[in-house]
């Protein structure tokens, strides 16, 4: 399996691609950042994120594409531009039929450290153990990517068997009534 991992931002859109299978040793493929300059207009930012995105689509052919999934925080203008990245993220692999997953911070954390609370620090250690690097990638959301790619990898199996479990179950519950 082969996943491009996306820590969506509008400066840093943090870009990752990692290969293999759960249970097995994993290989970084690429990774690398999407950059855009604070002072651009907004509508010139999202182009440049989606044309790395694109051109990272181009070179990779991802079978998948996990994207982090936005979460409030107290600053509503980078919540809005981490938002409106990750939809370009999400839009570059629907227009290519590639299936999507969100994954939350906690969850990426969990999967990677064993803990949802770890830092970036531990983070970047663990990526760097778990593909077998010389050092973290940098910056950190370029190892965040890398950590999206991995959680999905180990998450995916599981992931499948509950959905096929419950869409077995509806095809066998009893069809309901309607008056």
């Amino acid at each position: 399996m082969r996943v491009l991992g996306v820590d969506p931002g509008l400066t840093r859109c943090g870009v990752g691609v990692v290969e293999g299978v759960a249970g097995r040793p994993l290989t970084m493929v690429g990774v690398g950042v999407v950059r855009t300059p604070a002072d651009a207009e907004l509508s010139l930012r999202l182009l440049a994120v989606e044309q790395g995105i694109e051109a990272w689509l181009d070179e990779h052919r991802p079978e998948f594409v996990a994207v982090e999934r936005v979460f409030s925080q107290h600053n509503v203008r980078t919540v809005m531009g981490t938002a409106q990245a990750s939809a370009v993220a999400m839009l570059c692999a629907a227009r290519r039929g590639i299936p999507v997953a969100l994954h939350t911070p906690s969850e990426v954390k969990a999967a990677v450290t064993g803990s949802g609370r770890a830092d970036k620090a531990q983070v970047g250690a663990m990526v760097t153990r778990l593909l077998r690097l010389d050092a973290p990638p940098k910056p950190a959301d370029a190892a965040d990517a890398l950590a999206l790619a991995i959680c999905h990898i180990w998450r995916a199996p599981a992931q499948n068997r509950l959905r096929q479990a419950v869409a077995l179950h509806a095809a066998k519950a009893p069809k309901g009534r309607t008056a």
